[in-house]
């Protein structure tokens, strides 16, 4: 792959893992009575994206570019915002701690997608 397709692909890929994580961390704490919906959801799109990134673009910083903008992501929306809101809440004692939770389940993904070994090989088996 050519340099400007590798640096193209790369931004599309922090482009791509910037919306899921604002979309991650948005609605990560939705639960419906005890089961964090929100969480699961968010966790799952998060992780398939990662693996698409991975399986169709060969290129491993691709995927850390991905997970970069995911964690970027939660890291600008986790901290108190110009007009003093929060959209990471602080889980009152007794809760569930849902931001936490979050930021650890993300960074897991990212680190388990990007460390995987490669899936194909380039010397497959002729018949």
């Amino acid at each position: 792959m050519a340099w400007p397709t590798r640096i193209i692909s790369w931004l599309f890929a922090a482009l791509a893992g910037a919306v899921f994580g604002v979309a991650g961390t948005i609605s990560h704490p939705i639960a419906i009575g005890w089961f964090p919906v929100g969480l699961v959801v968010a966790s799952v799109g998060c992780l398939a994206l990662m693996i698409a990134v991975r399986l169709l673009i060969e290129d491993r910083a691709s995927v850390l570019a991905c997970g970069a903008g995911m964690i970027g992501a939660l890291i600008v929306f986790s901290g108190r915002g110009p007009g003093g809101s929060v959209v990471v809440a602080q889980a009152a004692p007794g809760e569930f701690p849902y931001g936490v939770t979050w930021m650890i389940v993300l960074t897991g993904i990212v680190l388990i997608v990007a460390a995987w070994p490669r899936l194909r090989s380039g010397n497959a088996p002729t018949q």
